[in-house]
């Protein structure tokens, strides 16, 4: 029961569980697909230029591990927050809490990233208005229930998989899609490719949203484990197929200059009429990774502040909707203001830093279960580990300057915390145990002391 219920009114303290693997799964993919094929793209190309395909191909590969590490720390500890509370419960509350301050603030420039994409795409001229009018609208949606959110973003799904499907189809059946734009050219470096991999990965991560959810999925054991894999299989389906037919059609120079990779390429592919379904499909593609990530980032917040690593006023869930509606209103006016300010190709540089540092520490935390707690092989947390870490410290000096301080001033603020109240609390002891400093004999003290002898 919560602290701040009303006379005579019952509030839950914990979520409903409502989601099947089905509503997990889309909740996944309208985190993922949004990101991957209309925001990074263009920039992962300008990194790696015809290397892009080996760079999806590594954010792929250290995905899957992240993903596995996750499932079996969900199936484990199914409940709100994820790698928080992986973090917390395997490493100690520190590196918890770090897992949770990453998440928060890069998932947070993501919900940014995805808002501006919505506003480029429908009404450029006004981007940054309509990217604040899309995150109070999906926040309002959130609000009325996470239930409410799985079926649009069902909707969403749908909408965006048959433009992409479309896009495909009539791309890589044109005369003007060639093979040899798929070869890797002398101009391709190492560091180009893990570059575009780390940029690449930022699209990837919205499986996390599955594991954030853990305390509102029916069977979480059963259901957590076999939602993400799903959601990531047909993410890099999706991707790897929609990447070779804008490759092909545009080239790796083209693409890295383009603002609207799709609809060039099926402008280049004398497709032109698809344009208006393809800049449509690019909104709605957002405006699900916006809808997905507010659900995770708040429910995030709602873990830290049961803990109180954040404010406690944001761990309420309220009496009708059953959800954490302080943490989403919360969550929805920082983004709404980031939306109005930011850059967006810079919001996901910064966010991949901070996600790449959250599944670090959930690698970590895999690392440590047992056979018995249903550990993954070894090597699948250790390459997970060491490719988050490459991957984060490859991205553009900018976002890792970025990242590394805004990490380092929650690790300070953390260490602060625990320093306030360990002094507190050890002032508070030392009075209790010394009593009054008068010479006055403590009251029953006397009496205490005969009982004794």
């Amino acid at each position: 029961m919560s602290d701040n219920a009303p006379a005579g009114l019952a509030v839950p303290d914990e979520l409903s569980r409502r989601l099947g693997v089905a509503d997990a799964v889309v909740i996944g993919l309208g985190s993922m697909i949004g990101a991957g094929i209309f925001a990074a793209l263009a920039p992962a190309a300008q990194a790696a230029g015809s290397g892009l395909l080996v760079g999806l191909a590594i954010a792929a590969v250290v995905a899957y591990c992240n993903a596995t590490s996750s499932a079996r720390l969900a199936a484990r500890y199914p409940t709100s927050g994820g790698t928080y509370v992986y973090g917390r419960e395997r490493l100690g509350d520190f590196w918890g809490y770090l897992a949770g301050w990453g998440f928060i603030v890069g998932k947070t420039a993501s919900c940014a990233a995805m808002a501006l994409t919505v506003g480029s795409y429908l009404w450029p001229a006004h981007a940054h208005a309509v990217a604040v009018a899309a995150v109070l609208a999906l926040t309002a949606v959130d609000y009325a229930g996470v239930r409410k959110s799985a079926w649009l973003t069902r909707a969403i799904v749908a909408v965006v998989l048959t433009v992409l499907a479309a896009v495909a189809v009539t791309v890589l059946t044109s005369d003007g899609a060639q093979v040899a734009q798929l070869r890797i050219g002398g101009e391709v470096t190492i560091s180009g490719v893990l570059q575009a991999a780390g940029l690449l990965f930022f699209a990837f991560a919205g499986y996390a949203r599955i594991a954030t959810l853990g305390e509102e999925v029916r069977d979480p054991a059963r259901t957590i484990p076999r939602a993400i894999p799903l959601a990531l299989g047909i993410t890099l389906v999706v991707y790897a197929v929609v990447a070779v037919a804008v490759l092909m059609t545009l080239g790796a120079a083209d693409l890295a200059s383009a603002t609207t990779p799709l609809t060039d390429a099926v402008h280049a592919a004398g497709a032109g009429w698809l344009a208006p379904a393809v800049r449509a499909g690019a909104a709605v593609a957002a405006l699900g990774s916006l809808l997905a990530l507010i659900l995770g980032v708040s429910r995030t917040t709602l873990a830290m502040a049961r803990d109180r690593h954040l404010p406690h006023v944001l761990a309420a869930v309220h009496p009708r909707f059953a959800v954490p509606h302080r943490a989403e209103i919360t969550v929805g006016v920082v983004v709404a203001l980031l939306a109005a300010t930011v850059d967006l190709r810079g919001a996901i540089g910064f966010s991949s830093f901070g996600v790449l540092a959250y599944y670090a520490v959930a690698n970590a935390a895999a690392w440590t279960l047992s056979p018995a707690e249903n550990r993954p092989p070894r090597v699948i947390p250790g390459i997970g580990l060491a490719g988050c870490l490459l991957l984060a410290f490859a991205l553009p000096l900018t976002s890792v300057l970025a990242g590394a301080a805004v990490l380092a001033a929650g690790a300070l603020a953390y260490l602060a915390r625990r320093t306030l109240t360990r002094g507190g609390r050890e002032s508070t002891e030392t009075t209790t145990t010394a009593g009054p400093t008068d010479g006055a004999t403590p009251i029953g003290g006397e009496n205490t002391q005969r009982r004794g002898a």
